[in-house]
């Protein structure tokens, strides 16, 4: 889950001991930021998501984890004047299907910012390790489309630590503003599986049949690679059958914001400027396998959804709204 591709390959700042959340020094913090209780963190530049990942690694080594935070850390990364590569964008569209254009498909935006999300989740004080996290949802505000060209200004925080059935689950917050106007915002809801469950069970009663597909799409172990490559999240759950078995999968599993990605390709001429896309991650999508694609309109909102073809286990719940 990570994004290396877009963060380029800078070194990470110096961090003093006294900096929240192990982010870059922190300049003065405006009241609005007070008044949220979290301390502005602004960084010179997006992080290297592949040193934070290695740092990931060595914390999930037994003795060197330490203890986690019991709360998020009230702390708020920023960092401005962040381009967009036509490049970079061209082979993000191509690998998720999109049309080749200036104007930045909604998920791309996540995959942008998403190396300072991961600066503030591989932090010593975040409640949660990274190793093993699971995506359960992802919700994407666009309020106004964003096009190549412009310089986006992200900040992130993270928030809503509750408890699940499996574990412990928190919200991390990803905000694009262009010009001092927020333009995009992103929820990603993860999981931190723990032996200690402290949430209810839901009762899952019978699973419903899929409704009926409008496109089936054949994913390739290619998926994983190609997506790593433009997203930067070289999770070897998505690219090694050795390392998706050690985390119980038999095989490589697709990344989940590439199957978010792929329903929203597939709706793109019928998006509207503005919109809310949420999505519910299922079932993993194992490599390779087929998958079917289901679209329900009512009046411009949809309803979406990602089922396997061979047995319709669900793999993705979506609305457009």
């Amino acid at each position: 889950m990570d994004a290396t591709s877009a963060a380029g390959s800078a070194p990470e700042p110096t961090t003093p001991a006294s900096s929240p959340a192990g982010a870059a020094p922190e300049s003065s913090t405006p009241a609005s930021q007070r008044a949220t209780g979290r301390a502005a963190v602004e960084l010179p530049r997006l992080p290297a998501a592949g040193a934070l990942y290695r740092r990931a690694l060595l914390g999930a080594l037994p003795g060197l984890g330490g203890r986690r935070a019991a709360e998020v850390p009230a702390v708020e990364l920023g960092v401005t004047g962040v381009p967009v590569d036509p490049a970079h964008l061209a082979d993000y569209d191509r690998v998720c299907g999109f049309r080749l254009a200036d104007r930045l498909p909604a998920t791309y935006l996540h995959v942008l910012g998403f190396p300072l999300s991961l600066r503030l989740m591989t932090a010593a004080a975040f409640p949660i390790p990274l190793t093993g996290v699971v995506h359960v949802a992802n919700r994407i505000t666009v309020r106004r489309p964003v096009r190549v060209g412009e310089t986006v200004d992200f900040r992130t925080y993270a928030e809503n630590l509750r408890p699940h059935e499996r574990g412990r689950q928190l919200d991390v917050v990803l905000v694009a503003a262009v010009g001092g106007e927020e333009v995009w915002r992103g929820v990603s809801t993860y999981l931190g599986k723990e032996r200690t469950a402290g949430g209810p069970r839901r009762d899952r009663g019978d699973r419903p049949a899929p409704p009926a597909s409008s496109a089936q799409w054949r994913v390739t172990p290619r998926v994983g690679t190609d997506y790593a490559r433009v997203s930067g999240d070289h999770n070897p759950i998505h690219t090694s059958r050795l390392s998706a078995r050690l985390f119980g999968f038999p095989r490589p599993i697709a990344h989940g914001m590439w199957s978010k990605a792929r329903c929203l390709a597939a709706l793109e001429s019928r998006l509207p400027e503005a919109y809310t896309v949420d999505v519910s991650f299922k079932l993993p999508v194992p490599l390779p396998s087929t998958v079917a694609f289901s679209a329900s309109a009512t009046g411009t909102s949809w309803d979406f959804a990602l089922h396997s073809a061979r047995d319709g286990r669900p793999h993705l719940v979506g609305t457009v709204r």
